[in-house]
């Protein structure tokens, strides 16, 4: 089927993103940033606000849990946006390609409600997007098949047609078993070679 539509990710796809980038520049002692990123401030922990869960709640339970890291939890909380060092490289380019060629563009991105809301304004390639499904806004984070049928239902397109690119390989294949056509993100120039190949750009 013709490609009507291009869905991208965000997290490492568009943009970087390293807990670590953060955590860096405030730890010093290396055992402490192992064992801070290990067990402490983890991405499976972040993933709770991705999936709904509000810094009000989440924030002071580990603190509770860890109080000797409390300043670390709390720069997680507040901090967030130097968690991106900046784009992917090349991606942000291959959404303007598309753009100045129509192509409708939209986005699905597990990303925390309050987090999304001090990042979306940073970023200006957005504005690009005609819909974006946000997973802390909607309480369901990918790969549940439950985010991608909201989707298809906003974007308007039938999920044969849209493209959804993603780094995640159990979101590809979620989308996969929903029909979407996908793309398994490594980079840019793999993914610039797709998109040429199906006469997208």
């Amino acid at each position: 089927m013709t490609i009507e539509a291009v869905v991208f990710d965000v997290g490492r796809v568009l943009y970087q993103w390293q807990l670590s980038h953060l955590f860096e520049r405030i730890v010093d002692d290396p055992a402490r940033l192992d064992f801070l990123l290990g067990e402490v401030v983890t991405e499976e922990w972040h993933f709770e606000h991705d999936r709904g869960r509000a810094l009000a709640d989440m924030v002071p339970e580990r603190i509770a849990l860890y109080p000797e890291y409390e300043n670390e939890i709390r720069a997680y909380a507040t901090r967030f946006d130097e968690t991106i060092p900046g784009p992917v490289p090349g991606s942000i380019e291959l959404v303007e390609r598309l753009a100045a060629r129509d192509v409708p563009l939209y986005a699905i991105t597990n990303f925390g409600a309050e987090f999304w809301a001090g990042f979306r304004p940073t970023a200006p390639v957005f504005d690009r997007f005609r819909e974006i499904v946000v997973s802390g806004e909607e309480k369901l984070a990918k790969p549940d098949p439950a985010i991608f049928e909201l989707a298809r239902k906003r974007f308007g397109h039938p999920v044969g047609a849209m493209l959804f690119i993603d780094d995640n390989a159990a979101n590809l294949s979620a989308a996969r078993a929903l029909g979407w056509q996908v793309h398994h993100f490594v980079d840019a120039i793999t993914l610039e070679q797709d998109l040429a190949d199906r006469g997208l750009i």
